[in-house]
């Protein structure tokens, strides 16, 4: 279950405690967004913010159940107020710099059960491109992941997310994949049924190995003044399509999740 927790100054980790009994409670991992705001990122890898990052970490660690924590996402673009392009006045190097600050301090105070999520966005047509400068080091990620939507009808899953996969598989070949957002739209050349058949039925099984999870984007929004309809259910064949996708024994089966070892990154399951 995917979820965010905004800046750690402005909510420690005991204000979101329920919502992380109430996904445990079902049987599910928390997936959990945390980012920096617009603050620099060189004032976070100098220090600036340890309070508010070790009072967080301290009480994750004393929940103890394992999480996914996704730190900053989305970095190699310039939409949001972290992301380290020139218009944001954040470097490659900021970002790496403040990933390993927060990361050691997480380590420091023994939140071993957080499972850090480093998570670009898609790029197949290699615009902006530059994962390797912003990754931090197979010592301070768990897993890498890629945020990726058809929001046109016309993008396949392959040609979507297939160069930003061989590229995460090259620069740390050891870590498991999450796609930690995706969906599509309806309409347009490839109707949504047949975009999630072949997304989850075909491509994933077979052309995408490393990936080891996948989040789904079920939530109807307003992107710019038009609705995007990304929600399983925006159709009846759509959620047909969804059902009979993840029947197959290469999912695991919801809500069999709740009593991973405390204390312990996420592993996939074999």
């Amino acid at each position: 279950m995917h979820w965010g927790s905004g800046t750690p100054w402005d909510h420690s980790f005991d204000y979101w405690r329920k919502t992380f009994d109430l996904v445990r409670g079902r049987g599910a991992i928390n997936f959990v967004d945390m980012h920096t705001g617009g603050v620099r990122l060189r004032d976070v890898a100098s220090g600036v913010y340890d309070a508010s990052f070790t009072r967080w970490a301290r009480e994750a660690r004393a929940y103890g159940h394992p999480f996914f924590l996704r730190w900053n996402w989305e970095m190699d673009g310039g939409w949001f107020p972290w992301g380290a392009t020139r218009r944001n006045l954040n470097t490659s190097a900021d970002y790496v710099a403040a990933w390993r600050h927060v990361h050691d301090i997480f380590t420091q105070v023994g939140a071993t059960n957080v499972t850090w999520v480093w998570c670009p966005n898609v790029e197949p047509l290699r615009k902006v491109m530059r994962y390797q400068r912003l990754y931090p080091g197979d010592a301070y990620v768990d897993w890498t992941a890629l945020d990726g939507y058809n929001q046109t009808g016309r993008q396949s899953f392959r040609w979507l997310f297939g160069r930003s996969y061989r590229e995460l598989v090259r620069i740390a070949p050891r870590k498991p994949i999450l796609i930690a957002e995706t969906s599509s739209v309806e309409g347009g050349s490839i109707p949504k049924p047949t975009w999630v058949t072949d997304a989850l039925g075909n491509r994933l099984p077979r052309e995408f190995p490393q990936v080891k999870a996948v989040m789904w984007m079920n939530w109807r929004i307003d992107h710019g003044g038009t609705w995007k309809s990304w929600e399983i259910e925006s159709s009846s064949p759509t959620q047909t399509a969804f059902a009979r996708a993840i029947r197959s024994p290469y999912y695991a089966p919801g809500g069999s999740f709740a009593n991973l070892t405390p204390l312990t990154k996420i592993v996939p399951r074999p």
